[in-house]
């Protein structure tokens, strides 16, 4: 297992960080433990949830999942320091958490001590907004044209995220979280909180998670290159596009138990003829080169530059070893050029 540095906060993480959405919903405590067992055996350190998990979110499952890693915590608390444990902030939006409200100073107190509970630990990590309160193009908004930048009004924005980054910096003195991190953010979000952060010496962003993979290239490279020179980790999200780019919900396939057979929102997967082709062309590439296109994919995504570590999600342990051993991946110079062949061909597919 390879490591790197967390933005400017000095913590060393694995270049694979377990992704954990699917437990409460599509895994057990037991499939959860077995999953912990085989990423901390292939040496990774680093693990990221949220308060609205398990996916998609429904008031049966909120928190569910931070409650199955507490159980885990509370069974290898010696492991503890070992990790570096990451949990998010829901945004506006979901009725059953908080009546839907934005981030607001209140709830960020509120959702934290609500994580360490569940959580079984004194202190959190990295701390991260899941989304902005304002509408952004997450979420495959990007897709589909919802976003109106103009309804934005810049200095409302601009005050909230200075009560965000007060309440972060009281939260930080009080031991209970120790980094700061974006999710689902914009390099104008990006660049608000870092001059806001600088001019009242409040805590620094230290990462971003965004959707980033073949499929999904719009961060690619105009705000990547942003956190690298503002030192802020970049972590990609759903770099197989929920599954999809495995090639199984082609032709309108739904395996049993699988993701898509779940509800979705806000059209963030899209069953198209565009993507069908994209999915075929990236699975013909890859079988090419004797891999599959899981492992083509995260290959390809952890060479990019910029690309602080990746978050990947498994619903079986078998899944999770595939996944794990792209890592162990050294992408030739003519297969580089075949997913750069395969990037002008089918942009944006999804």
């Amino acid at each position: 297992m390879q490591y790197t540095t967390l933005g400017s906060s000095g913590l060393r993480v694995s270049r694979v960080c377990l992704g954990t959405m699917t437990w409460g919903q599509q895994n057990t405590q037991a499939d959860a433990d077995a999953q912990l067992a085989l990423a901390l055996d292939a040496g990774v350190n680093f693990i990221d949830t949220a308060e609205m998990y398990a996916i998609p979110p429904r008031p049966e499952t909120y928190g569910a999942t931070e409650q199955i890693i507490g159980n885990w915590l509370s069974r290898n608390s010696a492991k503890r320091e070992q990790l570096v444990l990451a949990t998010k902030i829901a945004g506006n939006g979901l009725a059953h958490i908080r009546d839907g409200s934005d981030i607001s100073p209140q709830s960020l107190v509120a959702a934290v001590d609500g994580s360490l509970k569940r959580l079984q630990t004194d202190y959190i990590d990295v701390y991260q907004l899941h989304w902005p309160n304002r509408r952004s193009p997450h979420f495959g908004r990007h897709a589909v044209n919802q976003v109106r930048f103009s309804e934005t009004d810049s200095i409302a924005q601009q005050a909230e995220m200075l009560a965000i980054l007060e309440t972060l910096g009281k939260l930080v003195q009080a031991g209970k979280i120790r980094y700061c991190g974006l999710s689902n953010e914009t390099p104008w979000g990006i660049s608000q909180y870092l001059k806001l952060s600088a001019q009242h010496n409040l805590p620094r962003m230290v990462s971003i998670q965004n959707e980033f993979g073949p499929l999904h290239t719009k961060d690619w490279p105009y705000l990547i290159e942003q956190c690298q020179h503002e030192n802020i980790a970049y972590l990609p999200w759903s770099p197989l596009a929920g599954g999809a780019l495995t090639g199984k919900y082609l032709d309108g396939q739904r395996p049993a138990a699988s993701r898509w057979t779940l509800v979705q929102r806000n059209g963030l997967f899209r069953d198209t003829p565009e993507s069908n082709a994209a999915i075929r062309a990236f699975g013909e590439l890859a079988a090419a080169h004797q891999l599959s296109a899981a492992q083509l994919a995260l290959a390809w995504v952890n060479q990019v530059d910029g690309v602080s570590s990746t978050i990947i999600g498994a619903t079986s342990t078998s899944q999770l070893a595939e996944n794990l051993a792209a890592f162990e991946l050294t992408l030739s110079q003519e297969l580089l050029a075949g997913v750069t062949d395969f990037l002008r061909q089918h942009a944006l597919p999804f």
